[in-house]
């Protein structure tokens, strides 16, 4: 069973229309039990950094999400609020990436949005993808460049594209939205081990 996080401030229904077509069943949900028992979780985001990290605390899933054990995937705010901290509403992360989330500077158009490439490094992710692809990206803020970096795009200055750290995968684009690359990486995260 695959648990979508559920905390009013993400794209939970693009993400499980997205395992509906490679028909995998999940459910949308913010139930400890449910996401305690997952197979694997999905945490999406979209929205504003400090209005939904209180939601995610109301809940008590800012707590829950960094001691899962099972393989767990943060896309696009759900990637940023995995780190310490993020520029955007002075808000403080779950901290699970010890790297902070920055404010692009506005030497091109912000936000980042559209198709863009990115550049693997490492990451059983990205098993039977090209070293170099087109994704789709929508934000404002990113990931420095660290150790738990496994692929780098570039959009004013390079960015961490996605992060792993032991259980916890991120990716700052969209796979849901990514074409056939994307539904790639989503089978290959429902995949791991």
């Amino acid at each position: 069973m695959i648990a979508i996080i559920k905390y009013n401030g993400g794209n939970v229904s693009s993400v499980q229309n997205a395992l509906n077509r490679l028909n995998i069943s999940s459910v949308i949900t913010d139930d400890p039990e449910l996401i305690l028992k997952a197979d694997k979780v999905i945490f999406p985001g979209v929205g504003e950094a400090s209005s939904t990290m209180k939601l995610l605390k109301e809940k008590e899933l800012d707590l829950l999400i960094p001691t899962l054990k099972q393989p767990v995937l943060g896309i696009c705010l759900g990637m940023q609020l995995m780190c310490k901290g993020n520029e955007e509403g002075e808000t403080e992360g779950m901290g699970i990436f010890d790297i902070s989330v920055k404010r692009f500077p506005p030497l091109e158009l912000v936000p980042h949005m559209g198709w863009n490439t990115f550049s693997v490094r490492k990451s059983s992710l990205f098993s039977r993808i090209e070293t170099e692809n087109n994704v789709y990206f929508v934000h404002s803020y990113y990931c420095e460049l660290s150790e738990y970096t496994t692929s780098v795009c570039d959009y004013i200055l390079p960015f961490s594209a996605s992060l792993q750290k032991d259980n916890f995968y991120a990716v700052q684009f969209h796979p849901e939205k990514s074409g056939s690359v994307g539904s790639q990486i989503l089978s290959n995260f429902i995949n791991l081990s």
